[in-house]
């Protein structure tokens, strides 16, 4: 993955680093962004030696505050400019590199701004931890939508300014509704920028599972990360696939489904191997948390 200039990338033993690097716009996104994204979510999950990934951003200030309104407002040269020097992949190659958000040839078409932002919109069912810290606002919602575990910093703070700004709150609280209590994420809706939600407060709700000193932030989740790497990938990757399915399907639904992914992992060899390492005692002694 070389060339990415709005993102950067590294894998080490098992853990993709994937960094949202425009700090100077305070992690907000553009076409660049997305693209490069995009390119990363598709290359990992075919990538057999990534197992794991964690998703931070550079600088001090943001986590990421949502799309680049002056990207939007066609004040965005430099990104178009960049756009043309990247050299990561473009899947689709009827993408319309140049910003546009809203209907498009008539009301029953709309682009999505953030479409190609979040890993399971792109199809990648390897774990993907979130490292939060400062603002993370509005369309940063696409990306902890759809990432499995958040941990934040005592810095991180939660809000989608939509409503304070006269637009529609629609994609951004209905990909965090099934992570938040329903009149926590009616009240961060409609109070907009008047309030933003703590790191602390954000743990009280379970919205993030852990809250650490910001120095610590990195090191904590790539403690998780390799933990969860140790694990066999199939097994990994089809919890995860189930739990979701969980999530957004009935309870009667999701249960119907179970034989088809224990099927499908638990393969007589997958089980021949975790049978022959717990009767080696290969067994890692637990944190408590």
């Amino acid at each position: 993955m070389a060339n990415l200039s709005a993102v950067t990338y590294r894998a080490k033993d098992g853990v993709a680093w994937v960094t949202l690097n425009r700090p100077e716009k305070l992690n907000a996104f553009d076409d660049v962004m997305q693209k490069e994204l995009r390119a990363i979510w598709r290359h990992v999950r075919q990538d057999d030696s990534v197992r794991v990934v964690i998703l931070n951003a550079a600088g001090d200030r943001a986590f990421c505050t949502g799309i680049d309104r002056d990207y939007v407002m066609g004040e965005g040269k430099e990104a178009n400019d960049a756009l043309a020097k990247s050299t990561a992949p473009s899947p689709d190659p009827d993408h319309v590199e140049h910003p546009h958000v809203g209907y498009v040839g008539g009301p029953y078409s709309f682009d999505d701004p953030g479409e190609w932002l979040g890993p399971k919109s792109n199809d990648l069912w390897k774990p993907v931890i979130a490292a939060v810290h400062g603002i993370a606002c509005g369309g940063a919602f696409y990306l902890l939508g759809e990432v499995d575990i958040i941990i934040a910093s005592e810095t991180a703070t939660f809000f989608d300014p939509h409503v304070t700004a006269n637009m529609i709150a629609a994609y951004e609280p209905l990909q965090m509704l099934p992570k938040m209590p329903f009149g926590e994420i009616v009240r961060m809706t409609l109070l907009g920028a008047s309030e933003r939600m703590s790191a602390a407060r954000a743990h009280q709700i379970g919205l993030v599972s852990e809250v650490c000193k910001k120095t610590e932030l990195l090191s904590q989740a790539e403690w998780i990360a390799t933990e969860i790497a140790k694990s066999p990938p199939l097994a990994v990757q089809g919890s995860l696939r189930t739990l979701w399915a969980g999530r957004e399907l009935s309870r009667a639904q999701a249960l119907s489904m179970g034989w088809a992914f224990v099927a499908i992992g638990n393969t007589p060899e997958n089980l021949a191997a975790g049978q022959q390492a717990f009767s080696a005692g290969e067994r890692s002694k637990p944190r408590i948390r």
